[in-house]
């Protein structure tokens, strides 16, 4: 059979071209950012003969081994995990908002599991004086509302109450390009907001985990014995996607960028898309003065078994259309609330909790614009920008 020879042309196009593709294969690796889990060199040593507790859930996985959870990760490896504590939503990631987590087993590896939320929000002195080395490895949304920075809080508490080291897993924050919103202000703590910080924070929980062992915002003015396994190849400006849904009612990287602006719907009586596929990307009342879109929350197990304004059709305005380059603003809440004109029943008592200030909901009531409101913040803005410098693992 007659063979077909290449021209040289042609045999050097192809060559050119295999460099071409290998190059950027090489590319594509090298521009991958790595969870601190999943750069097991940094920290395996360190663990072995060591018994582990460690605060997991769905998002808690090793991208680069077929999305390996990292519990079933350390068991191959050797280390010695005793227990595994979970935050709100469930070790699974299934339970709604505030639903109640109990203790359980898991089926997999027959591993007590430990809820961190509801009545149990900080391991109790018995849950974990057989353990040497408390890690915590989930996946945050970089706003102060979301709870799993509020359980790290309370684990650092309870290791250096206890003599016990923390190793944070750190990952990429996809809020962490920008800092934005009120600073919550003494008197309105609560568990979805700890700490002095904006809404949009903009560190990692690593970076946040120095802030409040370096400021001693433990109870007491603790310390605990704390290590960060840095994020590679991550720094603040690079966006990074979500491989796993955070919680059961953030399903896609758009309800992540959109949360720090859609969530203070829910001090209010308008609904933002729960019972729907498409929470908090979406805002509306069942009243067609909010707008044209139209959307029925409805009970959807897994995601919002009992959804404000339930089974009833809501008018409104659809936010899917919206950039993902979108950063914080009070745009959707003061049109909802002059569509309303309901003043201060637009409001309920839970508002004020989640701004973590009384500022906010005043200046709404009086007529402020969002450039005015947004001013008022500047001041704390800059002094809290000023602390974070000193904390931060990345630029």
């Amino acid at each position: 059979m007659k063979q077909t020879k290449l021209s040289p042309f042609i045999y050097f196009l192809s060559i050119a071209l295999l460099i071409l593709v290998n190059s950027l294969t090489t590319l594509g690796r090298q521009s991958t950012s790595l969870p601190g889990a999943e750069r097991p060199e940094l920290y395996l040593d360190q663990l072995q003969g060591k018994k582990i507790g460690i605060v997991a859930n769905q998002t808690s996985i090793l991208t680069q081994s077929n999305n390996m959870h990292v519990v079933d990760f350390l068991l191959e490896k050797g280390i010695q995990v005793k227990k595994v504590f979970v935050p709100e939503h469930g070790f699974r990631g299934q339970a709604d908002a505030g639903e109640k987590v109990d203790n359980t087993v898991d089926s997999k590896t027959g591993l007590p599991i430990i809820s961190l939320y509801g009545n149990n929000k900080k391991p109790n002195p018995e849950q974990i004086k057989d353990l040497d080395i408390l890690i915590f490895d989930l996946q945050d949304v970089g706003v102060r509302f979301y709870t799993y920075i509020s359980t790290m809080h309370y684990l650092m508490e309870a290791a250096a109450e206890n003599g016990k080291k923390v190793i944070i897993f750190d990952r990429p924050n996809p809020n962490g390009n920008y800092i934005a919103g009120p600073v919550l202000q003494k008197g309105f703590e609560s568990f979805v907001g700890m700490h002095p910080i904006p809404v949009v924070h903009g560190l990692t929980v690593g970076e946040l985990a120095q802030m409040i062992n370096g400021e001693k915002w433990l109870k007491g003015g603790l310390k605990v014995d704390l290590e960060v396994i840095p994020v590679g190849n991550w720094d603040h400006q690079k966006a990074y996607n979500l491989p796993v849904k955070p919680s059961p009612n953030l399903p896609n990287d758009l309800s992540i960028k959109l949360y720090p602006s859609t969530c203070f719907f829910e001090g209010t009586i308008v609904s933002l898309g729960r019972g729907t596929q498409f929470p908090f990307q979406v805002y509306g009342y069942p009243d067609p003065k909010f707008g044209d879109f139209t959307f029925t929350p409805v009970s959807i197990d897994g995601m919002s078994k009992n959804p404000p304004l339930q089974d009833k059709k809501c008018y409104g305005v659809d936010l899917r259309g919206e950039s993902m380059t979108h950063e914080f603003t009070l745009e959707y809440l003061l049109d909802a609330y002059r569509k309303s004109g309901k003043g201060q029943a637009f409001f309920t008592n839970y508002f004020n909790t989640l701004a973590g200030t009384d500022q906010l909901k005043k200046m709404i009531m009086d007529g402020k614009t969002e450039a005015e409101i947004t001013a008022s913040w500047e001041a704390d803005l800059d002094k809290y920008k000023v602390l974070r410098m000193q904390y931060l693992i990345y630029n």
